[in-house]
């Protein structure tokens, strides 16, 4: 009798928790009428779209509206778990960052309608992962439980590097998919010359130039290429090149922003803040 009745304790306790965390989330979404209107207009749109690709049988596309749909509520999920505040500057980013790469980048194929459609956004993606990285160490370091202290240098060093791995590791992934699934998320690239020491007629270690390709013949089938194809070397570097911009450019920022004690008006627009311990949504929350 007395496991049941634990037993039974541990369930509404969990219903409660479950409950809690809700309302948490139901205030957290609200709570900023800017990020709620655009969250509001991005579901709406991210729905609309599920629907449509639901009704023309285009189940992957479908994933993605799923998957697009789950990640808006990523924000607000972090704030409540994490119990640490966006501005909605940064917030607003994030919600548009994933539509613009979900829905508008792969669902309506913009990687490949629109030019640099990719560029932009493996652009922004160094510069959010930047402000990641560096929002990191500046909670940390305003932990009471956590005494070191780092130099303005040193904080932008972080969030940098910070921002780099992600976009290496998100460029293994991409590299993964494209060997094992068959997918392209390497886009290629033609070139009308090439540089291999696999060229040398020697088989030696000179590199030798083949230049002026117009076309490109695989197993006696014309590609209609217009040149070599590039299987993703070129639109690696690109990615990891416009991360590296975004990354440096908020590392700057950073640095700046704690140089100047926290003046920053631009910086302190991406920098999350822990909530503070009144806070309705982190009471209700710490229930769990």
């Amino acid at each position: 009798m007395a496991k049941k009745k634990n037993l039974l304790q541990s369930m509404e306790e969990d219903r409660r928790n479950r409950r809690t965390f809700r309302q948490a989330m139901a205030k957290e979404l609200r709570e900023h009428k800017s990020s709620f209107l655009v969250f509001s207009v991005l579901r709406i749109l991210v729905i609309v779209s599920l629907v449509r690709q639901i009704m023309r049988g285009s189940y992957e596309s479908a994933f993605f509206c799923l998957l697009a749909l789950c990640l808006l509520y990523l924000p607000s999920w972090l704030q409540v778990k994490l119990r640490i505040e966006l501005p909605p500057p940064l917030e607003i980013t994030i919600l548009c960052f994933i539509y613009a790469a979900e829905i508008l980048g792969e669902v309506n194929a913009f990687y490949v309608v629109v030019p640099n459609w990719d560029t932009m956004l493996h652009t922004l993606n160094g510069f959010l992962a930047a402000a990641v990285g560096f929002s990191m160490v500046i909670l940390l370091n305003d932990n009471e439980k956590l005494t070191f202290e780092l130099s303005p240098f040193f904080l932008a060093l972080l969030a940098f590097c910070f921002s780099m791995t992600v976009g290496v590791l998100w460029e293994f992934f991409e590299f993964s998919a494209d060997c094992f699934v068959h997918t392209d998320m390497q886009k290629d690239t033609i070139l009308s010359s090439i540089s291999s020491v696999m060229l040398d007629p020697d088989g030696g270690n000179k590199a030798m130039t083949l230049s002026g390709i117009t076309d490109v013949t695989v197993n006696g089938q014309d590609l209609g290429l217009g040149g070599y194809l590039d299987i993703g070397l070129f639109d690696t570097m690109k990615d990891l090149l416009v991360n590296f911009i975004g990354a440096v450019v908020f590392s700057v920022i950073g640095y700046f922003y704690v140089k100047r004690r926290g003046k920053g008006k631009l910086a302190s627009q991406f920098i999350p803040t822990l909530q503070p311990e009144n806070d309705p949504i982190a009471d209700s929350e710490s229930t769990q």
